[in-house]
């Protein structure tokens, strides 16, 4: 699947993403602006450095529109979504406060992650030999120079 993250106007508060999968079918979300890559960029880069399928990014994927996608990778209860797009939402939120705080701890990370699954009755993503810096943190913070450098309405492909 490719992701196709539209830059748009300079004064625009969000910006768009369109999922455009293997079969040719797509779908697309806002993005709004924050100030740190963007959430649905965030869940491409733990999803893919992690190799998981069954978040929000690989709900996508597999044909889930990205509204209905985030509806339940978002839910509080999270009753009808897979324990690992909870776990993943769970790694994004983690990862987003180590991006506004502009530095990785990662006994905090860790313990975001912790509280986060525990807090949707699930257990807590095994990060167990994983460098979450380089990997997760590292990563984002170069995906989004990348996004940073795109110029207002142009777009930045990724492959999931």
């Amino acid at each position: 699947m490719q992701l196709i993250a539209e830059k748009l106007g300079k004064s625009d508060k969000l910006d768009r993403l369109r999922y455009l999968r293997d079969d040719g079918s797509s779908t697309e979300t806002a993005m709004p602006r924050q100030g740190i890559l963007p959430h649905d960029l965030v869940h491409y880069v733990v999803e893919s450095a992690l190799g998981l399928r069954n978040g929000f990014t690989g709900l996508v994927a597999r044909g889930a529109q990205a509204s209905f996608a985030m509806e339940m990778a978002h839910d509080p209860a999270g009753k009808q979504v897979e324990t690992e797009a909870i776990q993943v939402e769970a790694v994004v939120e983690a990862l987003q406060t180590q991006l506004w705080s502009g530095q990785f701890g990662n006994a905090d990370f860790a313990e975001a992650v912790r509280t986060a699954c525990l807090g949707r009755e699930r257990a807590p993503f095994d990060l167990a030999g994983i460098d979450a810096e380089r990997l997760l943190y590292q990563g984002a913070l170069e995906l989004s120079a990348r996004w940073m450098a795109v110029p207002f309405h142009r777009t930045l492909t990724l492959s999931f």
